[in-house]
């Protein structure tokens, strides 16, 4: 039993992870944030925000105006979404602080 766990665990660990679409806008971005920050700020958009909404919130990385845009925007859709970001935000921040 102690065999299979341990092989179980090595495989685990051999298996290689990949950033997702948060994390890489994280890393690449200006701001020079550790990665460690980058990695926690992902596992929070997993747990909060769909796919969609991460592509969306990644640019924000790039181009903060966007993010201001969004923000400010009349449009219903992108107000929800804004709500959502918002919320994601706060637990990252809370979560990933350093």
């Amino acid at each position: 039993m102690k065999t299979i766990l341990f092989t179980c665990a090595t495989a685990l660990l051999a298996t290689p992870t990949f950033a997702g679409t948060i994390e890489n806008a994280c890393n690449r971005s200006p701001r020079n944030a550790p990665r460690a920050t980058c990695s926690c700020i992902q596992q929070v958009a997993d747990v909060q925000l769909s796919g969609r909404d991460q592509k969306q919130a990644a640019k924000f990385f790039q181009d903060p105006q966007l993010a201001q845009d969004t923000r400010q925007s009349d449009n219903a859709a992108k107000e929800r979404f804004w709500l959502r970001y918002k919320a994601f935000g706060l637990s990252a921040a809370e979560q990933c602080a350093s």
